[in-house]
């Protein structure tokens, strides 16, 4: 697998794993995590303009794509619980797979442990298979925080 920069030629095919994935949220229990279309060819866009989004490759097809955000966020800023440190931090969003794609978040992981930061990940309480890998991935809970729609998430950091 080789992990690089989203472009826009690859659009469709990262719509189209968004796609799927809303799709195995709400099949796995989890309807109410990316609503509405969420995330939308916009947010995307953004996200390949300021080169924060990227795609994972393998046999010459994108596999996965992921967000990858080094700086303050500020859906972080306020939290109902408490971070551990003030270290600098990445912040990992939009996080998906195509179908039959297996350890895609171990390698977007092992990627952003490369950036030399702490890494920070929220995910909604009902998505069972992202809480289970970030507790197997040694994530610690920080707390609640509220994405920009205003709904709760739970938030982890890892730090290195």
């Amino acid at each position: 697998m080789e992990i690089r920069p989203a472009t826009v030629s690859d659009l469709d095919a990262v719509m189209a794993i968004y796609d799927y994935a809303r799709q195995r949220m709400a099949e796995s229990g989890n309807p109410s995590q990316w609503i509405d279309g969420y995330p939308s060819r916009e947010v995307i866009l953004a996200d390949i303009d300021a080169g924060n989004s990227y795609v994972i490759v393998s046999d010459g097809s994108i596999s996965g794509v992921f967000t990858f955000i080094v700086g303050d966020d500020p859906s972080y800023a306020e939290i109902d619980g408490a971070w551990p440190d003030n270290s600098p931090y990445g912040t990992i969003h939009r996080i998906a797979a195509a179908p039959g794609v297996k350890g895609l978040a171990d390698k977007c992981l092992d990627y952003c442990l490369t950036k030399g930061v702490n890494i920070r990940i929220d995910t909604h309480a009902d998505n069972a298979p992202m809480l289970g890998w970030i507790a197997k991935r040694g994530f610690l809970y920080c707390g609640i925080i509220r994405v920009a729609n205003g709904t709760p998430r739970r938030a982890f950091q890892l730090s290195l």
